[in-house]
């Protein structure tokens, strides 16, 4: 743990993360009762690791059962519970943050497993993740992470897109989640995406990138033909790492793998030269009390792009987890209009 990371009250730690954590699925009152017993961040990912594996014991229980009192169902839902919380473990620094996303992703694949059995695990070079939903499927959307998200943070945004009858991809790319021990990132996520759509055997993808996979979507939209549509949610147009605070240059430097790669990993980030490219249509979302230094969130992007829609909501955060009515539906909406040409 850095010196800046230290700074972090972890009352200030539990309230930064409070909408994210939530808006990823976990039960709002678990959560402070969880983060009002830590002393210290360093205590964190320990005790949200702790927490998931009381979800495992739950989902074991369960499954030992197997009578009228216990269901596939339900100890597939304690695994993805398990899973969030594995997954939540990771965004304070924390050494096992390894194990804990090996656990999230292993968590989440036993409950796919159990309550999907139609869903398919794909990897190939610098990607791995879950394909869901049904065969004949009218599109198929791939879900790309951010710099410290992964797969397990978006469940309820591919549930969205399930029920509109699309099949989902839910990935991680080279240093994200259960690959970031092994792997490092890199600008050019086009070229992963191309791969992951190579793999999935489809003509083309919607694509939807939330905080910096919101650039790597845009990105991608701009120079992979095969991105039929598109969709942002908190992604940044710039970056200007002299600006950017302490922790999100920690965080950088953990994932591309040093000091000299984050500082040429933000120079990349700048969609200035390839927002006029993105063909697909395009709704880029931004909750306008998402404030970070350093950061040029996305209304330039909607400016530029020929066919893009920007949607503003006023009192979202980063993320926009304390507003998920406001963009949830809309977005899932425009994917499934964009490669279907129906309406949801």
């Amino acid at each position: 743990m850095t010196e800046d990371d230290q700074a972090w009250s972890v009352a200030d730690f539990a309230d930064t993360q409070w909408t994210r954590a939530t808006g990823a699925g976990l039960d709002p009152h678990a959560y402070r009762r969880v983060t009002g017993g830590l002393a210290s961040v360093a205590d964190w990912g320990p005790a949200f690791v702790r927490t998931g594996h009381a979800h495992l014991a739950r989902a074991d229980a369960v499954l030992e059962r197997r009578d009228a009192s216990g269901s596939a169902l339900s100890a597939g839902e304690h695994l993805l519970t398990a899973a969030r919380w594995f997954h939540v473990a990771t965004l304070a620094p924390y050494t096992g943050a390894p194990r804990a996303a090996a656990e999230a992703d292993r968590a989440l694949g036993r409950a796919l497993t159990l309550m999907e059995p139609g869903a398919r695990r794909v990897s190939g070079e610098g990607f791995t993740g879950w394909l869901r939903g049904p065969e004949d499927a009218p599109g198929t959307v791939v879900v790309v992470p951010g710099l410290d998200s992964a797969k397990e943070e978006f469940l309820d945004l591919v549930s969205a897109l399930l029920a509109r009858g699309l099949a989902v991809f839910a990935m991680d790319g080279p240093g994200q989640g259960v690959l970031a021990a092994t792997t490092r990132m890199r600008p050019e996520y086009e070229q992963v995406v191309g791969r992951v759509v190579d793999a999935l055997g489809v003509g083309r993808v919607g694509l939807v990138g939330l905080s910096l996979g919101g650039f790597f979507a845009a990105r991608t939209a701009a120079l992979e033909p095969r991105v039929a549509a598109a969709a942002t949610v908190s992604g940044p147009f710039r970056l200007d790492w002299e600006q950017l605070p302490p922790p999100v240059r920690g965080i950088m430097i953990r994932r591309t793998g040093g000091l000299g790669a984050a500082r040429e990993f933000a120079r990349h980030v700048d969609l200035t030269g390839l927002a006029p490219r993105i063909a697909a249509p395009l709704l880029v979302v931004d909750g306008a009390q998402d404030v970070i230094p350093g950061v040029t969130n996305g209304a330039p992007l909607a400016r530029l792009a020929p066919h893009a829609t920007y949607l503003s909501v006023p009192h979202g955060d980063h993320l926009l987890g304390n507003a998920r009515p406001d963009w949830l539906p809309r977005l899932a909406d425009h994917l499934a209009h964009a490669l279907t040409g129906l309406r949801a």
